[in-house]
């Protein structure tokens, strides 16, 4: 019986791992997780935030690089997903004191975490998507792995304003889930597209503080729906499902972010892309081959294919998707530039 107790929560933990897209038999386990099989002695160990790796969106893009290095580059790897906010600096000194060569840390609540792990174990490398080096102080152990999510944010609101004024709509909206740099990146992006391709069009915006409570941004965007948004860019990892889910139940269009969120269903319009797999999977490739980039920031673009646009929505209006497509290579060859970063 004890056996039986024990050979449980294993179970569960390998559920949550399929659940997350793994294809590979020797993925790492999802919480305090074993590490991988593989011939090589260099270890990754991986800090989800709070949103977990059920997020479908930003933590799990993460999880994705992670499991490719272990394919293609044989390295052993290990995730912990962080509870709560105080789980940050123990999981990473965890994976720090446990010798792991590379530590990488998912998003921006972790800034402060990783900068006093950082600074306690100087002999490690670390990396840490969407925050700069700077903001760490400029530690030489540390890689701050940064998008441009301004472009894809454009793209996403480009689309928006053409199907707002294609369907006679007078507003779009967008959920973040907190304030943060990143997160308004992609808001003042959406904003400068929609009205690029839309001027008369209303911009609503707001905040549920929140990034894996799904009910807190369904209420936001049930708000704005009901203020007059006819596409809701939901900016807010896991939390943002709940956006989706409200523009879904209001019959209005809904726009993903960071991975693909095309499989919901035809209501999201498209998604805004970032390419934190691609990221992290470079990271860890040019740590092992004794490339680390610590001390400096590694920034992905359009040019860079490290951001973009999603799949479009059978539903959508005619033209829309290749206008976008256009818009995208004015982008690329400067036609269109200095998108804003901060939200007015």
């Amino acid at each position: 019986m004890k056996r039986l107790r024990f050979l449980a929560p294993l179970a569960l933990l390998a559920l949550v791992a399929a659940g997350c897209g793994s294809s590979n038999d020797n993925a790492a386990s999802t919480t305090n997780g074993t590490t991988t099989a593989s011939s090589s002695d260099f270890k990754v160990g991986l800090s989800t935030d709070i949103g977990g790796l059920n997020d479908r969106s930003f933590n799990h893009l993460a999880f994705v690089g992670l499991q490719r290095a272990g394919n293609e580059l044989g390295v052993k790897t290990r995730v912990v997903e962080s509870k709560s906010p105080a789980d940050y600096i123990p999981n990473l000194s965890a994976l720090a004191k446990q010798g792991y060569d590379l530590v990488i840390g998912v998003g921006f609540t972790e800034i402060q975490a990783m900068q006093a792990v950082a600074k306690q174990f100087p002999k490690t490398h670390f990396a840490i998507v969407d925050v700069s080096n700077a903001d760490e102080g400029n530690l030489k152990n540390v890689q701050g792995l940064l998008f441009k999510e301004q472009e894809a944010g454009y793209l996403a609101g480009y689309a928006a304003g053409l199907t707002a004024k294609a369907k006679g709509g007078t507003a779009v909206s967008s959920v973040g889930g907190q304030k943060q740099p990143p997160v308004d990146r992609y808001i003042a992006g959406y904003q400068a597209g929609a009205k690029a391709a839309f001027p008369a069009v209303k911009l609503i915006n707001g905040y549920s503080q929140d990034f894996a409570n799904q009910a807190k941004c369904k209420e936001v965007a049930l708000n704005q729906i009901a203020s007059g948004s006819v596409v809701v860019f939901q900016v807010a990892g896991g939390c943002g499902l709940g956006a989706l889910d409200a523009a879904k139940q209001k019959s209005v269009w809904g726009v993903g972010v960071d991975a693909d969120q095309a499989y919901l269903g035809p209501h999201v319009l498209t998604s805004a892309l970032k390419r934190v797999d691609t990221a992290v999977f470079d990271s860890i490739r040019d740590a092992k081959g004794g490339k680390f980039k610590g001390g400096q920031d590694t920034v992905y673009g359009i040019k860079d294919d490290g951001v973009g646009i999603g799949k479009f929505s059978s539903d959508a209006p005619k033209g829309i998707e290749a206008t976008v497509n256009t818009i995208r290579k004015h982008i690329l060859d400067g036609q269109i530039k200095n998108i804003p970063t901060t939200v007015k």
